[in-house]
């Protein structure tokens, strides 16, 4: 077997890990376009990595204005401010839309044109070193090459990769996720829990991916839940910080598959945050297509307990699947119903929302691909709870 395996060339991890990174910080460059939200900002935090910045004589600007999941039209907005104040690196700090867009900010502030001309393409240049700092335990950001962006002129939410878009630092403390509400504490773990499935039964995976995988599902299906009902509890935020990285690292060499593909259309069209939607796709999407590699989702159901070794491969993967329906249901992930979608205009969409999916190319990493009908059909189920 023969692989390309890539991550973050320097990660630190834990508690006051932001100290630790500050000298290797200042390798980087002499002033830091920060990427963050303004709810990070109102917390302090933003203005904390300011101060480690100052001690270590590197000036800094925010740019805070993301009101929501990345888009184009943000995206070069913050390309105009790290242009006009002369930065040379970019920090990330906060979910995943402060650190896919720092991203695409290094991006597009080197490239030429708009993002849309370089969809289908991996993006090739000097691009301004990278720092980031997650506050939510979900994306993995911190650790990949890709980012993902909502394209305001056709409505199709949009997935880029980039090697020279690695993070050259990730900094990872989990007491920046002690502040994250319910709703986004699960919402996120459901993120990083459907990378690591789809990572693991991806048509890529590798026994380096697989090691990472079986550790964040393991530690998110004992940890979420607790963590959903305590968020104080430093036992679980620091095994999800841990757990969403994991699932990061992975995906750079066995990336998602059928539940991303779906959902991001759904975020694109009705604005649902990315884990919701992975969260109310993940069940259905896995029964379709678990019968192209039944022994991948019998091991996960061993993993988790679900299962034994004495089942069959289809026996311990339907065992898996009813596990995961039954640990969605404990966190009340909703239905479309539920979330208050228009049930009549999200049918109108589903169409769309199947080609948009197919043409990202994400669900080809199965080993069972659906035609576009079978996704239809998914969210027809979907629709009907």
């Amino acid at each position: 077997m023969t692989f390309n395996f890539t991550s973050a060339p320097r990660t630190i991890i834990g508690e006051g890990a932001l100290n630790i990174a500050a000298p290797y910080i200042k390798e980087l460059g002499k002033k830091a376009l920060i990427v963050t939200g303004k709810i990070i900002t109102k917390t302090g935090l933003a203005a904390q990595v300011q101060e480690v910045l100052k001690a270590q004589g590197i000036d800094s600007v925010l740019f805070n204005d993301l009101p929501g999941e990345p888009t184009d039209t943000m995206i070069y907005s913050g390309v105009d401010v790290f242009k006009k104040e002369g930065c040379d690196f970019i920090i990330g700090l906060g979910g995943g839309t402060p650190l896919d867009s720092a991203k695409a900010i290094a991006a597009m502030a080197v490239l030429p044109g708009k993002l849309i001309d370089y969809f289908g393409k991996e993006l090739k240049g000097n691009f301004a070193p990278l720092v980031l700092i997650p506050t939510t335990a979900g994306t993995g950001s911190e650790a990949t090459k890709y980012f993902v962006f909502t394209d305001t002129g056709t409505d199709a939410k949009l997935l880029f990769k980039s090697e020279d878009l690695l993070p050259k630092i990730a900094v990872i403390d989990y007491t920046y996720t002690m502040t994250s509400p319910v709703s986004v504490t699960i919402n996120t773990g459901m993120d990083a829990l459907t990378h690591a499935i789809e990572s693991f039964t991806c048509r890529k995976a590798t026994p380096v991916t697989d090691l990472y995988c079986l550790d964040a599902i393991k530690r998110i299906f004992k940890w979420l839940p607790v963590a959903a009902k305590d968020g104080n509890d430093k036992e679980a935020r620091e095994n999800l910080a841990l757990a969403a990285y994991e699932a990061g690292v992975a995906i750079n060499t066995s990336p998602t598959t059928i539940v991303h593909g779906m959902s991001r259309p759904i975020g694109a069209l009705f604005h649902v945050p990315h884990g919701i939607s992975n969260a109310m796709l993940l069940t259905e999407c896995l029964k379709a297509v678990m019968d192209g590699c039944y022994e991948r989702f019998a091991r996960l159901g061993i993993e988790i307990g679900a299962a034994s070794e004495s089942c069959s491969p289809k026996e311990g993967a339907e065992k898996f699947i009813s596990a995961l329906e039954a640990f969605t249901k404990e966190l009340n992930v909703p239905t479309l119903r539920e979330y208050g979608l228009n049930l009549e205009e999200f049918a109108a969409k589903e169409d769309k929302m199947a080609t948009d999916s197919l043409a990202s190319g994400t669900p080809a990493n199965c080993w069972k691909i659906l035609t576009k009908e079978e996704e239809i059909q998914i969210y027809d189920i979907l629709r009907s709870k």
